[in-house]
């Protein structure tokens, strides 16, 4: 259980980027056989994923576990705490990323090199770049737009640019958020627990958190209304604009407060996040699948 922990199961929820291709490139439609294989590997992707982050989890924790004994919540991770000992936790991180590098490979030669360039990416980030303001975030999302342009990868579709904009954009705010929460739970003594969390002030945070969402919100309607989107998935995303909204809008109310640890906690136990999720998702699924399922938008609109 303890070495469980420290690869952060909770935190594999990240990797549902992977799915996005598999949703909006229509590859849950065809054969009975096409989808399969599409499914399959969507999920063959997801389960790399996760063990390039829990490789990286674990480095981190290892390098971080000083600092982490600082914070009320993360002393008692295992490799802080002294549960799990240094060695045994690097040797696991070892083992999950070179599975998830052999299972990457397996699955697509492309794929496989957006997981090795992933998890070079995260170890600079956890060795160097997360002590640089802004940076810090930014890197974090573009980790993100690798998870969404792998899964397109390894289900074989086109990857749009405006999806890959979107994702850049919507995780960028899910970054800033997590440090305006931080800074809202640590108090005084945020900088010593992340140095970069000097650099920012809560009214910086809340200036940046309105610009990204409003960045991500726009982003999203030039994806739902771009004409390749139209032409190859549906011209009706736009619809679910008000449920982008609210998620949004809720995300950026709570973490500003300081209501949840970070993102990962929101997402888990807030109901009402979680019901404007789901309902995103399936909605959008409606939509980019309505002639499968019989749907007539034209006419639902009509009334």
């Amino acid at each position: 259980m303890r070495f469980l922990r420290i690869m952060r199961p909770s935190h594999w929820t990240k990797n549902v980027f992977v799915f996005a291709a598999l949703v909006f490139g229509q590859r849950l439609s065809g054969t009975a056989e096409e989808v399969l294989v599409a499914v399959a590997s969507a999920i063959g992707g997801f389960a790399c994923f996760c063990l390039a982050s829990s490789a990286i989890y674990i480095f981190n924790d290892i390098i971080d576990r000083e600092a982490d004994r600082s914070h009320p919540e993360k002393s008692r991770r295992p490799i802080a705490s002294g549960a799990v000992g240094v060695g045994s936790a690097a040797a696991l991180a070892i083992i999950c990323a070179a599975g998830g590098i052999a299972g990457a490979f397996v699955l697509d030669g492309g794929f496989g090199r957006v997981i090795v360039g992933y998890i070079l990416l995260m170890v600079l980030y956890s060795l160097f770049l997360k002590r640089a303001m802004i940076l810090d975030c930014v890197i974090i999302s573009i980790g993100f737009c690798l998870r969404a342009v792998g899964g397109a990868m390894v289900v074989k579709v086109g990857i749009s640019p405006w999806l890959v904009i979107c994702t850049f954009a919507l995780c960028l705010f899910v970054a800033f958020g997590k440090r305006r929460s931080e800074i809202a739970q640590l108090g005084e003594n945020s900088e010593q627990f992340r140095k970069t969390l000097g650099g920012y002030t809560p009214e910086l945070l809340a200036h940046m958190l309105d610009v990204t969402s409003g960045l991500a919100i726009v982003c999203f309607l030039l994806y739902a209304t771009d004409e390749r989107t139209a032409a190859i998935v549906t011209d009706k995303l736009i619809y679910t604009t008000p449920v982008v909204l609210y998620c949004v809008f809720r995300f950026s109310a709570l973490v500003q407060k300081g209501k949840y640890a970070g993102p990962v906690e929101l997402t888990l136990h807030d109901v009402p996040f979680q019901i404007g999720v789901v309902l995103w998702v399936l909605l959008c699924i409606a939509i980019v699948y309505a002639e499968k399922l019989g749907i007539d938008w034209g006419s639902v609109l009509a009334h």
